[in-house]
């Protein structure tokens, strides 16, 4: 069932004290649910390996669940919105106050996502994170304090509740490309241009301005590249942070996450360099047509799951891929085994 609302609420108060202890914390797979969806494997009706990575998904499913047979009864799109400063600085094509009117549209049912999440039966959840107050420009200094932005991871950990079996997470925020671009190359390195592409849709002068604006920002921020915290609070955005804040609810709650493109990357990339595990729970669902997304990818030694050419943001690649990861249960829960069949095995 298809359930579109908007998330509520005051953003709560936290330190990144408190999310590093959290990070301490994260619980590790269960290698026995794992190894029961692999024994299953073994003995279902095809040759093995023959389902590729429909299997590794099943076997993710359940070892990130920690129970065999895995479930998708109840699974959740989770989007954050958030506006940045930096946009005033013409590094997109559309006006910042885009991000209020595309989340009217979402609530509305109008948006892609909407369609994609009732395709696949999911749950649709819009968090609004004060989109009349845009964060600094990252050009002149940190975009967030920090009582900002770990308040605002902690408001993405409300996102995840007990009983989701899935969690999909996307974002939207007029300008979020060139701060997901300056998180990459703080983050790995490189030059701006590298990491740094159309989002929207800009090119030419529009182009060079925004891979200005994060040559920039690195430029000034760099003394402060040894935490991955203060990282995502001078580079990112409120919606950035919610995102972690939600990978790491998700991890204490042993619910699978699905990351949607480049942006939701990026911003969960900050995890990963504050704990190289911290995103084994996660799967990525496609790679985005912004050319940073393979780079980053690649950094992370992740393989999306789609490869579509698409670039909207949103969480729409994640939902898209929600049906892909159905498909991949049907067929582990559904199929027959040889002995069910009456099928020889294959020779020994």
């Amino acid at each position: 069932m298809t359930d579109t609302a908007t998330g509520s609420g005051a953003v709560p108060r936290a330190s990144f004290d408190e999310i590093r202890r959290l990070m301490k914390e994260l619980p590790q797979a269960d290698r026995g649910a794992g190894d029961a969806a692999r024994a299953r494997q073994a003995i279902l009706t095809k040759p093995a390996g023959s389902l590729g990575r429909l299997e590794e998904i099943a076997v993710w499913l359940a070892t990130w669940q920690g129970r065999h047979p895995p479930r998708l009864d109840r699974v959740r799109v989770a989007v954050f919105a958030g506006n940045h400063g930096v946009a005033a600085r013409g590094v997109s094509a559309f006006p910042a106050e885009v991000t209020k009117q595309m989340v009217a549209n979402f609530i509305a049912g109008g948006a892609a996502i909407n369609q994609l999440c009732r395709a696949a039966g999911a749950e649709l959840k819009v968090y609004e994170m004060a989109l009349d107050e845009p964060t600094a420009d990252l050009t002149q200094g940190p975009a967030l304090s920090e009582e900002d932005c770990a308040g605002a991871m902690a408001y993405g950990m409300m996102a995840v509740e007990p009983g989701l079996d899935l969690l999909c997470l996307g974002e939207m925020g007029i300008a979020n490309t060139t701060s997901a671009a300056a998180l990459c190359q703080a983050l790995y390195g490189g030059e701006a241009a590298e990491w740094t592409g159309p989002g929207t849709g800009v090119a030419g002068a529009a182009l060079e301005r925004k891979t200005a604006a994060v040559a920039t920002s690195v430029a000034l921020h760099r003394p402060h590249f040894g935490d991955p915290f203060e990282v995502m609070r001078r580079l990112g955005g409120r919606e950035l942070a919610a995102i972690a804040g939600a990978v790491i609810a998700a991890r204490m709650a042993r619910t699978p996450v699905l990351l949607d493109g480049f942006t939701c990357t990026a911003a969960a990339a900050v995890l990963c360099a504050a704990d190289p595990g911290a995103l084994d729970h996660c799967l990525v669902a496609h790679v985005s047509a912004e050319p940073g997304h393979r780079r980053l990818l690649a950094r992370l030694d992740k393989e999306a799951l789609l490869d579509l050419g698409m670039r909207l943001g949103e969480a729409s690649g994640a939902a898209l891929a929600i049906n892909l990861l159905q498909a991949a249960l049907a067929c582990h829960a559904g199929m027959a085994t040889f002995a069910e069949a009456g099928v020889s095995d294959k020779a020994d």
